[in-house]
């Protein structure tokens, strides 16, 4: 088994979630590329780290190179070393990052970054398992399995030439997509708080931190341009921020000034619910009828699932994020027509 402190445990329940997690498992056995593609703070590394331990190679090295962080006449010499006196600098000979993973994996991080030059040789070393150091003469052998990310369309660089398409075809034995945050609202409510115990721990609170009503239903409502990274950032900030147990303020983006006087609201509002005696107004207008046409279901979705929302949204065959938005809109009228007693 994989040390337990290497391999972390994904966090999330959602259909796309855990279906992400079925099919990297399925591809971590068979011993061929894979392109790990997802949005910036959706956890490709970690992903790459799991399906590294999740194979038959989780013995051996995993070796990492974010080639966004290299100048591109760096990335040449990092990923297949040099003899010494190959440039000026080169003192000493030194292994680069595909030899230093020999038998293990090669993640490569932003692997769109990578000038075409570079992409000669690592064609060579998926074909023939060989490359030569820069300003050597004799080839070095390897077994690496390379695994890349991306958050770019690779097929769009390889036809505008900045990607070459006979390695893209050989790194896409598989292609795995990350779900965006947005796309597995019901994941957030487990993150946040796994991230908000972790803070608190951090901080030394002896409380487990609780989010209150409105503090919930705004992450779960917000489009989490900067996904898993970004709650993180938020929930952490919370925690950090928060007077007492219970996290009532969300800070969505910390450069709002205090001193502008059309600073953005931290919480988002919910939308107005309508009133029983507007409703009556708009019932002769198209907008009234469609009022009262999901009053009418959402009345009789919870009635049947016994009140219980998760349930009524599964009956309208809607998200429960879906529900909750179309029952705040109504919620005033609802309740009116609740306590209004049968005549």
């Amino acid at each position: 088994m994989p040390p337990t402190s290497t391999l972390q445990d994904p966090l999330g329940q959602s259909d796309a979630f855990v279906e992400f997690q079925r099919r990297l498992a399925r591809a971590a056995k068979v011993d061929r590329p894979v392109l790990i593609i997802g949005e910036r703070g959706t956890g490709k590394e970690m992903a790459a780290n799991r399906l590294h331990y999740l194979s038959k190679r989780w013995e051996e090295p995993l070796v990492t190179l974010n080639c966004a962080a290299l100048a591109p006449t760096l990335i040449e010499s990092e990923l297949f070393g040099y003899e010494e006196g190959a440039f000026t600098g080169a003192v000493g000979r030194r292994a680069g990052r595909f030899e230093t993973a020999d038998g293990g994996t090669l993640f490569l991080d932003e692997i769109g970054n990578i000038p075409v030059e570079a992409q000669e040789k690592i064609l060579r070393v998926v074909e023939y398992g060989s490359f030569e150091r820069v300003g050597a003469s004799q080839p070095t052998q390897v077994d690496v399995r390379i695994v890349g990310a991306t958050n770019v369309d690779l097929r769009q660089f390889a036809a505008e030439g900045r990607f070459k398409e006979d390695l893209l075809d050989r790194l896409s034995f598989e292609v795995l997509f990350l779900p965006p945050l947005r796309e597995r609202r019901e994941d957030i409510p487990i993150l946040a708080n796994h991230y908000a115990s972790r803070m608190a721990f951090e901080l030394g609170q002896d409380q487990m931190p609780e989010f209150g009503v409105g503090a919930m239903e705004a992450l779960e409502e917000y489009s989490w341009p900067g996904n898993v990274r970004e709650l993180k950032n938020v929930v952490e900030r919370a925690i950090y921020r928060a007077e007492s147990e219970v996290i009532t303020e969300i800070v969505f983006d910390p450069f709002n000034s205090p001193y502008n006087p059309v600073a953005k609201p931290q919480i988002p509002p919910a939308p107005a619910p309508a009133s029983a005696a507007s409703h009556e107004q708009e019932t002769n207008s198209l907008r009234g009828a469609i009022c009262t046409l999901e009053i009418e279901y959402l009345q009789r979705a919870l009635a049947n699932a016994k009140f219980n929302q998760k349930r009524a949204a599964d009956l309208l065959g809607l998200t429960y994020h879906q529900f909750r938005g179309l029952y705040r809109k109504h919620a005033n009228t609802l309740k009116e027509m609740s306590s209004t007693p049968n005549t």
